[in-house]
């Protein structure tokens, strides 16, 4: 698969390194050429020098067959409006933006544009929303049996109830980040767009769990 990332400071270039390393192809935008070289001398993506909204320069970067988006600048404005012409221009689904202001990571969000904001910013938190469906450990027990994790999820579980997903998996949801906030999980709390869910199994169930949750409801879940 083809990845874009613009910006290509630290985050940016360990981005780039990280999905190089798992196979994929990559290109790298940036303003400065000179940011390129936070790059490895035997990276082998594209490195396109100018703005992540321009057309031309998304197009050299070959963003008409990208899997994945993400805007990794130090600039909001930037980051937000490249994310949009993506995915409104391109048709690109899989776009995360990267906010300095929590607010208006909130209001980004509502628009459809994964976020994250930059006092809980890692490079893997953008990677797993780039990549295909999974899950992400956030926390083992000493002994390894249980397991706190993000898990992705088919779209077709939003608008219901979490209690299902419960149901469906034999897991626990201990919380549901939405909008950056953490919600604790209540009888009538419903699943909405892009939700974050965090699960607790045990270990021996995550490839059950997973397997269920990035698949379709099927009729018994309904």
């Amino acid at each position: 698969m083809h990845f874009v990332i613009m910006g290509c400071g630290r985050v940016g270039s360990s981005l780039a390194q990280e999905i190089e390393g798992r196979g994929h192809s990559v290109a790298v935008i940036d303003q400065n050429p000179d940011a390129f070289r936070r790059l490895p001398s035997d990276f082998s993506g594209k490195k396109v020098t100018g703005v992540g909204f321009d057309r031309d320069t998304l197009v050299q970067a070959g963003i008409e067959d990208t899997y994945a988006f993400a805007a990794v600048s130090d600039g909001d404005n930037s980051n937000i409006l490249s994310a949009r012409v993506v995915r409104e221009t391109y048709g690109v689904d899989n776009v995360v933006a990267r906010i300095y202001d929590p607010h208006r990571a909130e209001i980004y969000q509502r628009l459809g544009i994964p976020t994250v904001a930059t006092v809980r910013w890692t490079a893997d938190q953008v990677l797993r929303r780039m990549l295909p469906m999974g899950s992400t450990d956030e926390y083992l027990d000493p002994s390894g049996t249980v397991r706190l994790a993000q898990i992705d999820y088919h779209r077709r579980w939003v608008g219901r109830p979490v209690l299902h997903i419960e149901a469906a998996t034999g897991a626990r949801v201990a919380f549901v980040t939405r909008y950056t906030i953490a919600v604790l999980p209540t009888p009538d709390i419903v699943l909405q767009e892009n939700d974050v869910l965090h699960l607790l199994m045990t270990t021996d169930a995550s490839a059950d769990v997973e397997r269920i949750l990035t698949a379709a409801p099927t009729t018994e879940e309904d």
